[in-house]
Parts: structure tokens; C-alpha cells; sequence
């Protein structure tokens, strides 16, 4: 018997209509410390209520940079929304880029707002510069104001821009 991928007390299980395998196979794709761990099928039990092929894909885990998930194929019941999202912490603007091009490419364009993306899967995603917290923390209201005002200007987020934002002085 394989031995299960992690020991993590939670782990997060995303509902796929039938896009699990792919959708697990994309995310160890983009994420470089990544592995798919176990999959399990569907067998003729239950037929009557998940109404899947003998055989075809169940769950599948999969880990990306540590963290584990389970992916399921339950059927088109229930879908994702912006209610639930995945934060990806970004030490420069490079990842930022690089995360937003694999993340939005094939996803919903009007879900791209103030650093968040829905992908092709319909998950949501928040590509943040880590930079951005300590910003939006400072007590000086002033620059937060101005950070936040970027912020709420942006699909995807320009380090540059608010550091600019950040370091504005004003007259």
C-alpha cells in the first residue's frame, strides 16, 4: 500500500466536476516543489449517486511547495468561487509575473483584480509581493492609502509600482 504523501492535519479537497487529474497535473506543473501522490478510482458501488465510469479517477493527491491537497472528481453539484482563495506569497516581481502568466492562462479575465486571478479550473488565487503586508501595515495611513490605491488600480501587481506608491512624498 503507498504510504500518504504528507501528515498534515488539514488538507484542503477541491471539488472538480471531472478535471481532477488535469487539474493536479497543472498545478505540480507550475509549482516547481511539487509531486502527485496517490490516486483512487471509482468502482461500480455508489454508481447511483456519483454516476462516474468504473475505473476513472476518484481523488487524487498532490503537494505543491509543502502544502498537500486532494483533488476530487465529484460531479458538476457544486463549483468554486472567489470565497475560498489561494494565496501564493512572492519575494519578487519576477515570481509575480511568472505565477499570474501559468495562473491566468485559460482563466476568467474579469476575475483579475487587485492581484487575484481565477484559473482555468475556476480556483481563485491571490499573487501577492510578500512586500505588500508590512506596506499596508504601517502606521503611517498616508502610505497605506497610497499602496492601497494602486492596489485597487491593478489586475496583477507591480512591485515597483507600489514602492513608488509607498515612498511618495507629498508636499
Amino acid at each position: 500500500m503507498e504510504k500518504r504523501i504528507s501528515s498534515q492535519k488539514i488538507t484542503p479537497n477541491l471539488w472538480f466536476d471531472n478535471q481532477a487529474e488535469e487539474a493536479a497535473r497543472f498545478y505540480t506543473s507550475v509549482f516547481h516543489d511539487s509531486r502527485i501522490g496517490r490516486t483512487t478510482r471509482y468502482t461500480k458501488e455508489g454508481f447511483e449517486h456519483h454516476q462516474k465510469p468504473e475505473g476513472s479517477v476518484m481523488t487524487i493527491e498532490f503537494i505543491i511547495e509543502g502544502q498537500e491537497f486532494i483533488a476530487l472528481n465529484g460531479g458538476p453539484i457544486f463549483t468554486f468561487n472567489e470565497a475560498i482563495s489561494l494565496v501564493i506569497n512572492c519575494e519578487t516581481q519576477e515570481e509575480v509575473d511568472y505565477y499570474w502568466e501559468k495562473l491566468t492562462e485559460g482563466g476568467d479575465e474579469r476575475a483579475q483584480v487587485c492581484g487575484w486571478l481565477k484559473d482555468r479550473f475556476g480556483i481563485s488565487w491571490q499573487v501577492v509581493p510578500t512586500l505588500l503586508n508590512d506596506m499596508i501595515l504601517d502606521p503611517d495611513s498616508a502610505k497605506v492609502n497610497r499602496v492601497l490605491q494602486v492596489m485597487f488600480q491593478s489586475k496583477k501587481l507591480d512591485i515597483a509600482r507600489l514602492k513608488s506608491a509607498y515612498e511618495a512624498t507629498t508636499s
